[in-house]
């Protein structure tokens, strides 16, 4: 389908297609920003961007991807190599005849921050489920809307991941991965024969003898998520008592803690570096599968369970920001992520709950039936969603920072 005339303009500004290889242009968080840049862009308001979204066809792209996308989280070159699958950046370019230029952060407050910041011209993001209602409050409004029209295959999204109260309409936000927050650990230090617990951070007995040997996840909600969890409080607690007692469990278990690491908590664990840490499900069986040889069964090594306390599940999604110059390539990626085969590969990749059920046929089954990935009905009661909190949001951020010292 043709573009509608009017929008000719539009593209006309909007356009210069990075052209660039996508290996060569692939930076981290932070690079390209330009405060003045994005600050017009936002006050040009969202007329345009939404004009040119509603005319975006099933198929249809309009320039090379901005792809702006959590660390490790698509499988592409050699670390689809390793992993023996479909290299997902190199078949969307082949099939597409665009390019996709990554830029990575490690968590939602950063990516959030270069949204606000701007410059950097992101067309496709992937905000956590609480980070989506945060950016499409109409208040702040950095999300455009989703033309579902342009996206046939989410017929494929499990009801589950649907009507979810951050997005109830799925109006901004398409899901991509899902899983769960949980302790990694090293059998030769921790047994988990009786379950594994939140005190293994937490209580200063069951902790010391792993002093200096523990990670966390440098994530505000996620780590006082943990301590309000082991508390018997909700991670979307407002209450400035028991967040306040959350704190003080965090900064008292603070001289135990190595470091705070979303990126690398896995590898640190597999290193030997560490031999408890807070992680996401995915991350450490990508790396329990990474190292894994003929001879060698690291899942022999090592763990991972949610504590018996209960823990944090979670949904990443797809959504377009409205720096985007290029929505209509955005569309087409999303689809081109709820194929079944390119879910189940993606899945195959992270080693997460796939939102997409017409994937599951091409998912491993030793993936697709493992509890740890894809949860029993038992621990799904257990888990919470990370629920947008607001402008108590601040005192999280305060809280978290204040533990860390």
């Amino acid at each position: 389908m043709k573009r509608l005339l009017i929008l000719i303009a539009v593209v006309a500004m909007l356009a210069a297609a990075c052209s660039s290889d996508s290996d060569d242009t692939t930076t981290t968080a932070g690079s390209g920003t330009d405060e003045t840049t994005t600050t017009a862009a936002m006050d040009d308001g969202g007329s345009d961007l939404d004009a040119a979204i509603a005319a975006c066809a099933p198929g249809q792209t309009d320039g090379d991807l901005n792809f702006y996308n959590w660390t490790e989280y698509i499988p592409y070159g050699s670390a689809a190599e390793d992993y023996e699958v479909t290299d997902l950046v190199a078949k969307f370019e082949e099939e597409y005849g665009v390019k996709i230029i990554q830029t990575f952060y490690e968590d939602n407050e950063t990516m959030l921050a270069q949204i606000e910041a701007g410059g950097a011209p992101y067309d496709l993001i992937v905000p956590s489920d609480y980070m989506v209602s945060t950016m499409a409050d109409p208040e702040v409004a950095l999300l455009a809307p989703i033309n579902k029209a342009a996206i046939p295959n989410l017929a494929n999204v499990d009801p589950l991941f649907t009507g979810m109260p951050f997005d109830p309409s799925g109006d901004y936000s398409v899901p991509y991965q899902a899983g769960t927050s949980g302790l990694g650990f090293a059998y030769e230090y921790v047994d988990d024969t009786d379950g594994i617990s939140w005190g293994l951070v937490f209580d200063p007995d069951m902790s010391e003898p792993y002093a200096g040997l523990i990670t966390m996840l440098n994530d505000e909600r996620e780590t006082l998520g943990a301590a309000l969890k082991y508390l018997g409080y909700s991670v979307n607690t407002t209450d400035q008592a028991q967040l306040d007692e959350a704190t003080a469990l965090l900064s008292d278990a603070n001289s135990r803690i190595a470091a705070y690491d979303s990126a690398a908590f896995d590898d640190l664990l597999v290193a030997g570096e560490s031999v408890v840490a807070h992680g996401w499900n995915g991350g450490f069986f990508g790396s329990f599968d990474e190292i894994s040889t003929d001879d060698y069964d690291a899942y022999e090594d090592f763990g991972y369970a949610v504590p018996m306390e209960g823990g944090i599940i979670w949904v990443d999604l797809m959504a377009i920001p409205i720096t985007a110059e290029h929505p209509c390539t955005a569309h087409t990626f999303i689809n081109f992520i709820l194929d079944p085969e390119n879910g189940g590969e993606l899945t195959n990749y992270t080693y997460y709950m796939s939102p997409n059920l017409a994937a599951y046929e091409y998912i491993s089954p030793e993936i697709l039936e493992d509890p740890a990935i894809f949860p029993t009905p038992e621990t799904m009661e257990q888990l919470e969603f990370i629920a947008d909190v607001g402008d108590f949001s601040l005192n999280y951020a305060d809280a978290f920072a204040q533990a860390k010292g």
